[in-house]
């Protein structure tokens, strides 16, 4: 039996390790805190607490694994927490666990495009945000490792998708000058991803963008939900405004607007059980979300 490490048992990392002990591998999964571990003794998987960051703690397990996922989340965070979490644990993991398959989550953002062109694995990443950077130094370095790194798309899942909150809590706006394409995909395609990878032995050194079949504009993404929660499309945006108020408003420095193409996943045989946002939110989002009456 396969032995793989969920090191970062979150939101993605609880689905990844419930699919990989279902289809028969022996499954460890770590959390940054004793708390979040106890949270999850009911899993059928040990669950133990490990700062990823920690060289000794990380080097002091004793246990070896044929393949080692990276999947620990900053939830947001700055430079510092990126470097951190992904640059140093992805360092910590691979000098510990030497002769392991490596899988990496980074993220779509390393694409920088701005003029909603469509990019590939081989497209150029030249991103703004220091933290983007951050992330394909980490790239770098499980690639020369001889791992695999899976450039993941906006995340949305049951009880979670940051449109549909923004949506209800009033704070959506359209800009027909700002529009720009969301890349998105389901929790469990991402998990059933990863099984794909390893179970298939993908080769090391590659990277693979996992990311739904449909991208959408943001524009699009709102009209859709204002049709299905019977609620009015959101309003436009006004122009900015200098001081306080005005900053608040403004957009994300360094927003990009590209189209991620997932052809390369395709082709080993991955097929997003979630394949646009409709189809996503329809069967998976909203059934779990606790929605206001009038939006029955």
């Amino acid at each position: 039996m396969s032995r793989v490490l969920i090191a970062g048992c979150g939101y993605v990392g609880q689905a990844t390790a419930d699919l990989f002990h279902q289809a028969g591998w022996q499954v460890q999964g770590w959390t940054h805190s004793e708390k979040s571990a106890a949270e999850l003794a009911h899993t059928p998987y040990p669950v133990i607490a490990v700062d990823l960051a920690d060289t000794r703690a990380v080097g002091a397990r004793p246990e070896n694994f044929e393949a080692v996922i990276h999947c620990a989340s900053t939830r947001g965070g700055d430079v510092g927490l990126y470097q951190r979490v992904y640059r140093q644990g992805a360092l910590n993991l691979i000098n510990r666990f030497v002769g392991s398959t490596i899988l990496f989550t980074s993220s779509t953002s390393v694409y920088g495009q701005t003029d909603a062109s469509w990019v590939t694995e081989m497209s150029e990443t030249e991103p703004v945000p220091e933290t983007s950077r951050v992330l394909l130094a980490a790239e770098q370095l499980v690639r020369s490792g001889g791992g695999i790194v899976a450039r993941v798309a906006s995340i949305y899942g049951p009880g979670r998708s940051a449109l549909l909150q923004k949506f209800l809590a009033g704070e959506a706006t359209i800009d027909p000058k700002k529009d720009r394409f969301i890349n998105q995909v389901h929790r469990d395609d991402i998990a059933a991803a990863f099984l794909l990878l390893l179970n298939q032995k993908a080769s090391v050194g590659e990277t693979y963008n996992v990311v739904d079949n449909q991208p959408i504009l943001q524009s699009e993404c709102y009209r859709w939900l204002g049709h299905r929660l019977g609620r009015a499309v959101p309003s436009i945006a006004q122009p900015l405004l200098s001081g306080p108020e005005g900053s608040r408003r403004r957009p994300k420095r360094g927003a990009s607007n590209k189209r991620v193409s997932n052809a390369k996943l395709l082709s080993l045989g991955w097929s997003p059980r979630y394949s646009n946002f409709a189809d996503g939110m329809e069967k998976s989002v909203l059934p779990s979300f606790s929605l206001p009456s009038s939006t029955a």
